[in-house]
């Protein structure tokens, strides 16, 4: 049921936050929250805590602390233009994702000049062509699947397609539509899409600045998205008849699964809409778990609301996300690593294996060195790669434009 906003604000509730070593109460971001307000939010928030056994940590100030570990960044190839995705195919070739909708191939460690397909898309504010991902048996069908912003008879829409890659993989050809009618706007589109160990496709969506869409099960606005790789809705997911995985949230890029049926996922958090600023968040998720937005945003907790795991007070954004799986950098098995957009730096998540939903520490990587960072993902070769996004309109476009990096020791 759409939760309407008086319900939204009657809901807002507590802060159970772990800020170093204590806890703290609402911080100024909610100034139009009133002392009684506060001393509600405060019981409830104690009663959740107990509940829920669970604690957020709050970033107050910066992002974290100095990364110990001794990492490098190798310069795979240069001459993109705001590389959104990527996906390895089996040969360790990668198709990327350009935002202005060409999609690229890195052959053999070189960029191939001529796109491998261009696609008509609306590219303003934060649309574009966007998150891409290969089918779970690409190497009998070709099959790979893309997330962009279409132009429909004058109105745009988010769409998730299927295309087929030529044998030479030098050129792909459209299949068909998987999921259409995404809300759209200039900005909160989502657009992160990855297959899961169970072979369905789970695609991240924004809320199109309609805060509210995320709390309604029949929008696919601020949500993340299950279908079989043939569009269709698996029988098991949590609202019947329905696409809608997870809900409650206002504009993921990245998420990875920390097992079999559990997700860390990154989001935005508010930038001025219903009077609020910061807050970019991780959550630990299950199928059916509602994030919370716009109901909470911070370190809150409330009645069927997933309480985030860690927030940051001043805006990341994160981009993409992945968990480190390989052997180059043993420190950070296990670990979430984040590529953040306006704070240009690497951050390194790891949680605590004796009580899952909390965090044990967490890191700030390759400060301002590389600008403006995307996406992340984990290659065949067990090495992390990222995407730089400098050349977004927001960051220094500089004369060679976007990167792919690959870090190791």
């Amino acid at each position: 049921m759409k939760l309407t906003r008086n319900l939204a604000v009657k809901l807002s509730i507590g802060v159970v936050c772990l800020v170093i070593s204590s806890c703290t109460v609402p911080t100024s971001d909610s100034a139009n929250t009133n002392n009684q307000e506060t001393q509600t939010t405060a019981q409830v928030s104690q009663q959740t805590s107990t509940t829920n056994n669970q604690a957020c940590t709050l970033v107050q100030d910066g992002f974290g602390s100095q990364g110990k570990v001794n990492v490098r960044a190798q310069e795979v190839v240069t001459g993109l233009e705001v590389p959104w995705g990527i996906a390895f195919l089996p040969n360790q070739d990668m198709l990327v994702t350009e935002r202005p909708g060409r999609v690229r191939l890195v052959q053999d460690g070189k960029l191939v000049q001529k796109p491998v397909a261009t696609i008509d898309v609306t590219d303003s504010g934060e649309g574009g062509l966007l998150g891409i991902a290969t089918h779970p048996k690409f190497a009998e069908n070709r099959l790979f699947y893309v997330y962009y912003t279409a132009d429909r008879n004058g109105s745009q829409v988010n769409r998730v397609e299927r295309w087929r890659l030529s044998q030479n993989g030098l050129s792909a050809s459209s299949d068909r539509i998987i999921l259409d009618d995404i809300p759209v706007a200039v900005y909160h589109n989502g657009g992160r899409i990855r297959f899961g160990g169970d072979g369905m496709l789970y695609i991240g969506t924004g809320d199109a600045r309609d805060p509210q869409s995320s709390q309604d099960e029949n929008s696919l606005a601020g949500k993340i998205l299950r279908v079989t790789p043939d569009g269709q809705v698996p029988q098991d997911n949590p609202f019947g008849k329905n696409p809608v995985y997870i809900t409650g949230i206002r504009n993921t890029q990245g998420f990875d699964w920390s097992d079999a049926s559990t997700l860390w996922v990154t989001d935005h958090g508010p930038s001025g809409e219903l009077g609020r600023s910061g807050h970019d968040k991780v959550s630990v998720a299950k199928a059916g778990d509602n994030l919370g937005w716009p109901t909470i945003y911070r370190c809150e907790s409330g009645e069927g609301l997933v309480t985030p795991s860690i927030v940051w007070r001043q805006a990341l954004p994160p981009g993409g996300a992945a968990i480190y799986t390989g052997n180059s950098i043993p420190e950070w098995k296990g670990s979430l690593i984040i590529p953040t957009l306006r704070s240009e730096h690497l951050q390194r998540v790891a949680f605590n294996p004796q009580s899952p939903q909390q965090v044990q520490r967490h890191e700030v990587y390759l400060q301002g060195k590389y600008g403006r960072l995307r996406e992340a993902i984990m290659g065949p070769d067990g090495e992390l790669y990222i995407t730089t996004s400098n050349c977004d309109g927001r960051g220094s476009c500089p004369s060679q434009q976007d990167k792919i990096l690959r870090i190791t020791r």
